[in-house]
């Protein structure tokens, strides 16, 4: 169990941050200034409207320590490649798609270790671990932000590779994804049994909510039909691969996945039962 926290957990993880910056290019960036308006609208609905919406459901579920942290460091973990795969099945903006993963995960390497900071001492109090903001912000660096240069690299050198290498890298990123949420359940199977039932409720509300709330916005704000459905579904799907491979060093073990890191692995499992019927809406609306 501890070669899969500090071995297996962020090997994959950086191989899924990898097959996201082998499909990247340097106009998915130049979209940002091109499209600036749409990428203010999803980077606010993913950097506020998230937080608030998980904080909300604390709240309301009546969720406490270590469970309550662990919803708000899912709810500050970027979209991954999930929400690209989820965007192209949506009839959405799949460039766009992109193009926020990329940039939100970017931030996300100043914003999760700031906030994770704050929402561990608040909600956990005088049992919170005392970890390094610094440490967090570096492990962020090298799972995600390298391994997405490293893809871009590749791409930029060896095009042809690349294009021939991205099918089978999403297939194997989504592949990791289910073994790192099953692995994490398994490691806790008695706290998952224990907290299905409170955890379950909360996260399918915070999935719901979060990709109406996007697509409400995006429609108020006057955003094409592709667009909104993006911007739903980068606000709805978390990076719980993120959630629970940052969980041991937040809270400093080097054997199962610690409790903290539980909602992320729920949120895998709960995230497809609200998100499929949801995407089958969004598939039947007019592009």
């Amino acid at each position: 169990m501890d070669i899969l926290v500090t071995v297996v957990l962020p090997l994959s993880l950086a191989v899924i941050m990898f097959s996201l910056g082998v499909g990247l290019v340097p106009a998915d960036f130049r979209r940002v200034a091109e499209r600036g308006w749409v990428f203010a609208i999803g980077a606010l609905c993913q950097l506020a409207l998230i937080p608030l919406v998980a904080y909300l459901v604390i709240m309301i579920f009546g969720l406490s320590g270590a469970i309550a942290a662990g919803v708000m460091l899912l709810a500050l973990c970027p979209g991954g490649v999930t929400s690209n795969v989820v965007s192209r099945l949506a009839g959405g903006d799949v460039a766009l798609s992109v193009s926020l993963t990329a940039l939100i995960s970017l931030i996300s390497i100043v914003t999760v270790p700031l906030l994770v900071g704050w929402s561990v001492r608040h909600f956990m109090g005088e049992s919170a671990p005392d970890f390094s903001v610094t440490s967090l912000a570096l492990a962020m660096v090298l799972i995600t932000a390298l391994p997405v240069a490293i893809g871009m690299g590749v791409r930029a050198l060896a095009p042809d590779f690349a294009n021939r290498a991205e099918p089978g890298l999403l297939k194997l990123a989504s592949a990791l994804f289910v073994l790192i949420i099953l692995a994490a359940i398994a490691s806790n199977w008695d706290l998952f049994v224990e907290n299905f039932a409170s955890l379950g409720p909360a996260l399918a509300t915070l999935n719901i909510v979060t990709m109406l709330g996007g697509l409400m916005i995006a429609a108020a704000l006057g955003l094409t039909r592709a667009e909104q459905k993006t911007i739903s579904i980068e606000v709805g799907i978390q990076n719980g691969t993120l959630g629970i491979t940052l969980a041991p060093i937040i809270a400093g073990v080097a054997s199962g996945i610690p409790t903290i890191g539980l909602p992320s692995a729920i949120y895998g499992v709960v995230m497809y039962l609200t998100a499929t019927p949801f995407v089958l809406w969004l598939r039947r609306r007019a592009s």
